[in-house]
Formats: C-alpha cells, sequence, structure tokens
C-alpha cells in the first residue's frame, strides 16, 4: 500500500569553501501519488542522490519540507525503504540473515522474520538454495536482489531507489527491472527511483521527472502512457521511441 510523498519548496545550499553559499538543489516541488512509479533523470552532479536522501529523512533541507499523507518526514522512517547502487549486505549473515535484518531490528520474532524471509525469495528471483548462501557466494545482480528484499521485508509505503542497479551488466539489470516491476505491481508502494537509462526509466515508470544541472530543479515532467503489464519487447514499439525522444530533448536543456 503506498502513500502520497509530496515535496515542496525544497531547497539545499552548502557552504563553500571560500565561506560564499553554493547551491546543490532546487527551489523545487512535486507530488507523487500513492502507488505511483516515477523515476528521476538529469545530469551527474544535478541533485538526484541529494534529493532521494532529503525524501528519506536522511539529510535536512535548507528550505522546504517533504510530506508523507501530509505527515512531515523530518527523519528515517520505517515507513520510508531506501535502497542504494551498493548492496552493503552483511557479509557474516546469509541470505536470509541478510533479508530479514531490519526485522530483526524492529524486535520481530526469530521464526516469523526467516519465514517472511524465505516466502520473498521467490518473487526476488533467488532459489531456495541460495537461502543460506553468504553474500561473497553471490554474483553481483543477485547481491542487489538480496539488497531489495531486505527493503521490501518492511512493506514499506514509499520505496526510494538512488541508481540501484547501475553497476550491473545490461542483461542482469533487465531481468532485475522485470523482477522489481512485478514484485511493485503486487505491492503497489510508491517508488522514486534515481536512474541514468532512458530505456529502464520508460519501462517502470508512470512518470519521468527530469532534473537541471546543479542545482537541480525539475525542467519537465513526462507521463509514460504505456499500458501495463510491459514487457522489454514494448521498447521496438514506435511510441516507446517517442517517448525517449521526449525525454533526451528535455535532458538537453541548457
Amino acid at each position: 500500500m503506498g502513500a502520497v510523498l509530496s515535496a515542496r519548496d525544497l531547497l539545499l545550499d552548502y557552504r563553500a569553501a571560500d565561506g560564499g553559499v553554493l547551491s546543490a538543489l532546487g527551489p523545487l516541488s512535486f507530488q507523487v501519488a500513492s502507488g505511483l512509479f516515477v523515476c528521476l533523470l538529469g545530469p551527474s552532479g544535478g541533485g538526484k542522490s541529494t534529493l532521494i536522501r532529503i525524501l528519506a529523512g536522511l539529510l535536512p533541507p535548507t528550505a522546504g519540507q517533504v510530506y508523507l499523507n501530509e505527515i512531515r518526514i523530518a527523519k528515517p522512517s520505517n515507513r520510508v525503504g531506501l535502497m542504494f547502487q551498493d548492496a552493503n549486505l552483511m557479509p557474516w549473515r546469509t541470505v536470509i540473515d541478510n533479508i530479514a535484518l531490519s526485522l530483526e531490528l524492529a524486535g520481530v520474532d526469530k521464526k516469523s522474520r526467516l519465514q517472511k524471509a524465505v516466502s520473498l525469495l521467490p518473487a526476488l528471483g533467488l532459489g531456495a538454495e541460495f537461502a543460506h548462501a553468504y553474500p561473497a557466494e553471490l554474483s553481483g545482480g543477485m547481491a542487489q536482489r538480496v539488497a531489495l528484499g531486505r527493503v521490501l521485508i518492511q512493506r514499506p509505503d514509499v520505496l526510494l531507489l538512488d541508481e540501484p542497479f547501475g553497476a550491473l551488466d545490461a542483461f542482469t539489470r533487465e531481468q532485475i527491472s522485470l523482477d522489481l516491476m512485478q514484485m511493485w505491481s503486487n505491492l503497489r508502494p510508491t517508488v522514486v527511483m534515481v536512474t541514468h537509462n532512458i530505456d529502464e526509466a520508460i519501462l517502470l515508470a508512470d512518470r519521468v521527472l527530469i532534473l537541471s544541472a546543479r542545482p537541480g530543479r525539475i525542467i519537465a515532467d513526462i507521463p509514460i502512457t504505456l499500458p501495463r503489464p510491459r514487457r522489454i519487447e514494448d521498447s521496438y514499439r514506435a511510441e516507446f521511441g517517442q517517448l525517449a525522444a521526449q525525454i533526451r530533448r528535455a535532458l538537453q536543456t541548457p
């Protein structure tokens, strides 16, 4: 179950080495309806990762606020799940124990949390034979699947993804994107995902927000009208190509 995520008049400034002010982000405002999947694209250094950290309550903005169903987000919440590009799995814990970590920290009893972790394996594309494997025995793609499971097991209302598949090869990235799309369609959290891949954004998103160069501002809000469920083969459709061209033009805006 998702929730409405709102960013209102966000602005982030840093103090520069010379004592001046460096504007990193904003001002910007947007709202994501409950259960929607939104992708963020923009040039490197434009503040996409900074925005994700503000939305997660990890970084206080200089001005503006973030709201979840009109409740202000000022610190990390178990209603908001966050996944980075690096899996950051605990090497001494098995796949199941890594996935169940957040439930363990929340005080869920061992039997219940392990049962929930095991039940997630098929949706994550991980066979039961990997349940007791350690991170050193996993490929990069499998490690990211475990990291995704560690976030989804919390059943967050909002899922924030900071280019989680950027380090993977193209084929693995496609497969995990399809798995993510299926899990999202079942659970329907509200999703905001940073990506540099235009095709990935079109395949996954309901809307694509384009950020400018620093300080990052929203310069385009593009609806993705392709019907769901979507497949990789949809990338050969004329409408897909037209959307890609529209996004590319927006990214080239000075």
